[in-house]
């Protein structure tokens, strides 16, 4: 598969001090929670509030029949580190059936070493397991530009976590977005960021790993 464009992809835009707050949408359904924690990806970076791929998906929920809420935790810029630093406090705060961790890119963009994001990223499934909830690992990939030897490193960091910590996995978040026939009409000014015809996409790549984890 082609991954033209991939537009030096700041796959998650570094963009400190932009975040969704960790709390679930007015009038969202009552039940199990399922808690994001994610970059800007997930934060609605750059878009109207409620049109990202997470509003999208309390919609899907709705339309479904799915009694669940979610919580978005995610932040514009975040790195696992981050990530691994905030999700015992969300744990117990929100006690979520599933945790969705889609963080990874800005550790790359930030040239972290991949040992590093393979172990925050195993420790926040391990600690999301042992709260009790299930896991969905979110998977990224690099632009070819980074080299092809550390693209397939990177990639391969994400169905290790999965495979080792027993979580499911989406194998690549921008699938169909960073890689379509024009990419570039998926991505907003920046070229940088989804833009908001993107996050259909993005929810569509999820939702299929997601929906066997959610009650029937």
């Amino acid at each position: 598969m082609k991954r033209r464009h991939f537009n030096a992809l700041a796959l998650a835009g570094i963009t400190p001090g932009l975040f969704a707050q960790a709390k679930a949408p007015s009038g969202a359904a009552q039940g199990p929670s399922i808690l994001i924690v994610g970059d800007s990806l997930s934060a609605e970076y750059g878009l109207q509030r409620g049109r990202g791929w997470v509003a999208l998906l309390q919609q899907k929920l709705g339309a479904e029949r799915v009694s669940a809420q979610v919580i978005n935790a995610s932040i514009s810029g975040d790195t696992t580190a981050g990530g691994r630093s905030r999700l015992p406090a969300l744990l117990r705060q929100h006690q979520p059936a599933v945790v969705i961790i889609e963080l990874g890119g800005n550790d790359a963009l930030r040239g972290l070493p991949l040992n590093m994001t393979r172990d925050n990223l195993s420790t926040m499934a391990r600690l999301s397991r042992e709260a009790g909830a299930k896991v969905v690992i979110v998977g990224m990939e690099m632009p070819p530009n980074y080299g092809a030897r550390y693209a397939q490193e990177f990639r391969e960091v994400f169905s290790t976590v999965a495979k080792a910590e027993q979580a499911a996995l989406v194998p690549f978040f921008l699938a169909g977005v960073a890689d379509g026939p024009d990419p570039l009409k998926l991505f907003q000014a920046d070229r940088i960021h989804p833009n908001e015809d993107a996050q259909p996409i993005m929810l569509a790549n999820v939702w299929p790993t997601l929906r066997p984890l959610l009650p029937r």
